[in-house]
């Protein structure tokens, strides 16, 4: 087991330098970053601003040619060597996110797997961005080209640090675009690591990691002219905002993944046992619930309604919690007291607004900003547990009677990210999932990402498509090109 008194020495002592265009350079500013485990200052992280989000943006604008003539089977070796580099460094990187995260160490370091498989994946998908001829005419060529954008920026969110800082530059490099990485300001360690680890493999300019307290480095970003391409992964409320502030400076090209209020829809003639592990797995309670396809809301038919609350508790009680460098430990810390804070505040709005607390619902004694897993029953579809993404470990229990009720709850949130369906019934399986509005549909499971198969949401959960050729594409412009032949 990692010692976090050794690892919070290395990280206080470490000199933590932004990458920009890809040389490490000295931030003008700090901020001290606290870990969620110990409740201690662990690093002085660069905090860059608008002198440094121009500096890289001028370095991706100078390399952009030269990377975009790179043969793209070149720029997949990189890429791919980016991924080797992962792997051999996994142990510490994944101690790096438990520490500055709280996840547990033993999905932390599965995480970085995970970025590297994605590296490795559009590594692999790089022969597949090709053209199309199209016969539209008898006496010219009619063809496309998908060309890189230029300079492109990727904002990624706190609960899978190095998954997504690794796994989120893969398309877009592999596309032939100069990469601007915003990593989010409560788990920057493990995203700058990574700058360290690859500053030599890249062309000057290609590839820029830029960390910051505030809002200001993500609007610089976002509102540089020069940025003509913005990927981000957060809530919605900021999604909006960066919406509106890039449209305020330029046309730029926005694809957002979003929050969620996700539906798991068990019908009566489910399993319980099947469906109470799925929930349990589709809550993602071993990340203390952070997740936005978390399958947040349990609706289940009131005729399995209390069999299956009853199968959630008994496995509930069987999850260990607390230290997350501990191996056997399933469930970890909140991110940060600003989350804690939102958590216990929503379980004190539920009792308020009269739902029940059939489990959990306290705070890990002797763990900082550990909350138990929580289950709320007897939940309403107008309560705000219900309508709210809380981004924690509580999920809602609602019941319904039949199964026009159960697609006009599910689709009575602003979101639209994820739902799971479970039922024997092969025709309600496929019509009940073509009713959901939700962009991820699984029927009879829950949480599995399938990569090579698009992932994103409707509504208020987005807008685009990843983990998929549609992202790689999405990285490109697309050139019609028309040859006369006389």
């Amino acid at each position: 087991m990692p010692d976090i008194t050794e690892i919070t020495a290395q990280t206080r002592a470490h000199d933590w330098r932004l990458l920009v265009g890809g040389r490490l350079v000295e931030a003008n500013s700090f901020y001290d970053n606290t870990s969620p485990v110990s409740g201690e200052v662990i690093a002085r992280v660069p905090d860059a601003g608008p002198a440094e989000v121009d500096a890289a943006v001028s370095a991706a604008a100078a390399g952009f040619p030269a990377w975009a003539a790179t043969p793209i089977t070149e720029r997949a070796a990189i890429v791919r060597e980016i991924g080797a580099r992962l792997r051999a460094n996994a142990a510490e990187l994944g101690a790096l996110d438990t520490v500055d995260g709280g996840n547990i160490i033993r999905l932390s370091q599965a995480d970085v797997l995970r970025g590297a498989e994605m590296l490795e994946y559009f590594a692999d998908l790089a022969r597949g961005l090709t053209g199309e001829t199209v016969p539209i005419s008898a006496n010219a060529l009619h063809y496309t080209t998908h060309q890189p954008i230029g300079v492109v920026a990727r904002i990624i969110p706190y609960n899978h640090p190095i998954m997504f800082a690794a796994g989120k530059i893969a398309a877009p490099l592999v596309a032939g675009n100069c990469v601007l990485l915003k990593p989010p300001h409560q788990t920057p360690l493990s995203a700058l690591r990574l700058g360290e680890l690859v500053a030599d493999l890249l062309p000057d300019g290609v590839l820029s990691i830029l960390t910051g307290q505030g809002p200001a480095t993500g609007e610089a970003i976002v509102r540089h002219p020069g940025v003509r391409r913005i990927a981000f992964i957060g809530s919605a409320r900021a999604g909006l905002a960066i919406q509106k502030a890039a449209a305020e400076v330029a046309v730029k090209q926005v694809t957002l993944e979003l929050g969620g209020k996700n539906a798991m829809v068990a019908f009566p003639d489910a399993d319980p046992a099947a469906v109470a592990k799925s929930v349990v797995e589709g809550m993602n309670f071993t990340w203390a619930g952070q997740s936005c396809g978390s399958t947040t809301r349990l609706l289940v038919h009131e005729d399995i309604k209390d069999a299956t609350v009853a199968e959630i508790g008994a496995i509930l009680r069987g999850l260990k919690l607390g230290d997350p460098f501990d191996e056997s430990t399933d469930v970890g810390t909140l991110v940060s007291q600003a989350q804690f804070d939102k958590v216990t505040g929503y379980i004190s709005i539920a009792r308020e607004d009269g739902a029940t607390l059939a489990s959990g619902g306290s705070v890990v004694p002797g763990q900082a900003l550990c909350v138990e897993p929580t289950v709320f029953t007897d939940v309403t579809p107008e309560m705000r547990i219900a309508r709210e993404e809380v981004f924690g470990p509580i999920v809602s229990v609602l019941s319904f009677r039949d199964e026009q009720e159960a697609v006009r709850i599910a689709n009575s949130v602003e979101y639209g990210l994820t739902a799971s369906v479970w039922t024997n019934d092969l025709r309600r399986a496929h019509r009940v999932a073509a009713a959901l509005e939700a962009g991820y549909v699984w029927v009879n499971g829950s949480s599995v990402h399938y990569v090579g198969t698009p992932f994103g949401g409707v509504k208020s959960s987005g807008l685009g498509r990843e983990e998929c050729l549609e992202e790689l594409v999405s990285f490109t412009e697309t050139k019609a090109v028309h040859v006369t032949y006389a």
